[in-house]
């Protein structure tokens, strides 16, 4: 590697009201390396990446790019230099197609040759693209695909990836892997921010570890562990989380059987003859490539979209087809969506007021339509103490948490009013290890309480590590639901990737 870094940040401040995001940090990125930047939720990465990207700009330090100054704008000042980006939050018009999204962030072009480009560099990636279609049909996980296919495409020098793999199945992630080492091995560099541990040593070639604004910690991820490096991050010992306890099933907590729906976009994906039971102390995961009907499924128990086309629900036994969200709720379910802000939470109502809105049947919290606010504070409180939400207090904007720490409240919310049924989808994406871990204990501990769990997600460590059993949904179908210990995560990625007539062959033989 060159003497000189591709990039170097010296003595970096940057303040927001009531907190100091980072503080003196230094940090040089040589060409041809995968760098990761690691730090539990709130440890100042975004701020730093912000600064680089042109987002923000530091209040006090210096830049420096090849070995001379330089002074970021604009993220469109960013790119001319040579750095690209993908946000965790992504910076994508709803109203606008695919195609549309990506154009608007490169020079003008001839229409037909960008779309050749994109397929060209998508299919690279392994990442599908539907250029036609309206961004606001798909699923937070297609969305990052467009934002991943979009940076590549401004061929960068440096590119900062935000938790690039959080939607892909190993197969994908091996591609995705290739590709990263083929651009450090041209001269560029890779910033990676992951809370995949494992990843990070396998990937990254150095690691700078943030804690609470500060540079504390330089290694390499190979000669450490998973848990060694989690430990840096936050500054503490993390206990091994106790392997699954064995559990007596109960009575069934959520039953679906032969659901079908419809689609409300043209784009959309219609669910298929879906079957399966959860009974009191389980857990089920499904696993599956975004855009195959997760959002869909999620709706369908939620009753966000009405009653499905055939096929029935039950909530802790009673039928739930022709009830909306809160009727749902009353029988004892609870949701957690994938969407954070704008689904699960309010940006602009405080922490205090977003609990009350999955609380309001609630006579603890309302009664004879009077809010009971000292009681809803209190409950606010306990989110934030028991679930380690850092904010500046139960009065602060939803919109003004790290999305990790948002994650962390809504999860509480959800769990903390001990739901017969819970059903969540994602519910460690963007959370740092220290966090995910205490939401893994959570949801451990809400199961062993007699809950029934359905947990969505795309990690498969996570469903690994959490469920008693285990199904991939795929174009709408779900595949046979199997013991966990059945399965390796190789086998549920070849299952995330066939085709639909594969898959629902293999449904048809399904036994729940």
């Amino acid at each position: 590697m060159p003497d000189s870094p591709l990039l170097q940040l010296k003595g970096i401040d940057k303040s927001f009201p009531g907190c100091r995001a980072n503080e003196g940090i230094d940090l040089d990125i040589q060409a041809g390396e995968i760098h990761a930047l690691l730090g539990e939720n709130g440890a100042g990465k975004s701020t730093l990446v912000k600064i680089i990207y042109g987002v923000l700009r530091p209040d006090h330090g210096d830049l420096w790019w090849q070995g001379k100054p330089l002074r970021v704008a604009s993220p469109a000042a960013a790119r001319r230099v040579g750095i690209g980006m993908v946000f965790q939050h992504f910076s994508l018009f709803d109203a606008m197609t695919v195609l549309e999204n990506i154009a608007l962030a490169l020079p003008a072009q001839d229409i037909g040759a960008l779309r050749d480009n994109i397929d060209a560099t998508a299919a690279s990636y392994g990442l599908a693209l539907d250029l036609d279609r309206d961004v606001y049909e798909l699923s937070m996980g297609e969305r990052q695909r467009i934002e991943i296919v979009r940076s590549l495409l401004q061929n960068p020098q440096l590119l900062i990836l935000d938790e690039p793999t959080s939607v892909l199945t190993p197969q994908e992630t091996d591609m995705l892997f290739t590709t990263l080492r083929a651009l450090a091995d041209e001269g560029r560099a890779v910033l990676y921010i992951s809370h995949k541990l494992e990843e990070v040593r396998r990937l990254c070639d150095r690691a700078t570890i943030l804690r609470d604004g500060r540079r504390v910690a330089d290694c390499i991820p190979a000669e450490e562990t998973a848990q060694s490096l989690a430990e840096k991050m936050i500054g503490r010992r993390i206990e091994q989380p106790i392997g699954k306890a064995p559990r007596q099933p109960g009575q069934p907590g959520l039953r679906v059987l032969e659901l079908r729906t419809g689609s409300d976009t043209p784009h959309g994906i219609s669910l298929s003859d879906m079957s399966f039971t959860i009974n009191e102390g389980e857990i089920l995961g499904i696993a599956g490539i975004a855009g195959n009907g997760q959002t869909e499924l999620m709706s369908a128990l939620t009753g966000e979209t009405g009653p499905p086309s055939s096929g029935s629900i039950e909530i802790m036994g009673a039928p739930a087809n022709q009830l909306g969200p809160i009727a749902r709720r009353k029988l004892g379910a609870a949701f957690v969506p994938e969407e954070r802000v704008g689904h699960a939470a309010v940006g602009d109502m405080t922490l205090v007021e977003n609990s009350f809105l999955t609380t309001l049947d609630d006579p603890a919290f309302c009664k004879h339509g009077v809010i009971k606010w000292p009681a809803v504070r209190a409950f606010s409180d306990q989110i934030t103490h028991d679930f380690d939400v850092r904010t500046t207090g139960v009065d602060a904007l939803a919109s003004s948490l790290s999305g990790g720490n948002l994650q962390k409240f809504i999860v509480g919310r959800e769990m903390l009013q001990s739901p017969g049924v819970l059903v969540v989808s994602q519910p460690t994406w963007g959370v740092d290890a220290g966090a995910a871990a205490d939401i893994h204990r959570a949801i451990r501990s809400l199961a062993e309480a007699g809950s029934a769990i359905l947990i969505i997600s795309q990690d498969l460590d996570e469903i690994l590590a959490l469920c008693d059993r285990v199904a991939v949904i795929s174009q709408g179908t779900l595949s046979r639901v199997q013991p966990i210990h059945d399965v390796t995560p190789e086998q549920i990625g070849l299952l995330m990737g066939i085709r639909h007539d594969s898959i629902a062959n293999e449904a048809s033989r399904a036994t729940t």
